[in-house]
């Protein structure tokens, strides 16, 4: 695969939820998706999960599967309302995802980071990504 994309994405679980590949393949599955999403989730405690491998196409962003990975950081709803959009994550996820970023970077080069909601009417992943990356890059 041309990779051209990281999309990030956020389960849209409530932050008292620590969620893994594990729970979220067998939504997936149960959706009729041949296998989980996304390629790399980061768990509550910054624990880097991987799912599809990086030569296998997502299934986690419409129109842009074929051609980026989709990392998913675990969280990015209110704990009473699954349907409000909030930045709940962690410290520890936020160093794994730079990290992480910074890995993929390096290993395909001139890659574009967005968010779900860059490409898709949703509030995933909770954060302003192109804020993020500025941020950093600071």
């Amino acid at each position: 695969m041309d990779i051209q994309y990281l999309v990030i994405h956020c389960s849209a679980t409530k932050p008292s939820m620590d969620t893994d590949a594990a729970t979220i393949k067998e939504w997936h599955l149960d959706r009729g998706f041949s296998d989980i999403g996304y390629h790399y989730i980061i768990k509550r405690n910054g624990e880097v999960e991987t799912g599809r491998s990086e030569d296998t196409q997502g299934a986690h962003a419409l129109g842009y599967n074929d051609r980026s990975l989709g990392i998913c950081l675990i969280g990015g709803v209110t704990e009473d309302d699954h349907t409000v959009g909030e930045n709940n994550f962690t410290d520890d996820q936020w160093n794994s995802f730079a990290h992480l970023i910074e890995q993929l970077e390096d290993k395909y080069l001139g890659v574009k980071i967005i968010g779900h909601n860059e490409i898709s009417k949703k509030f995933c992943p909770s954060f302003n990504v192109q804020q993020w990356n500025n941020d950093r890059a600071n």
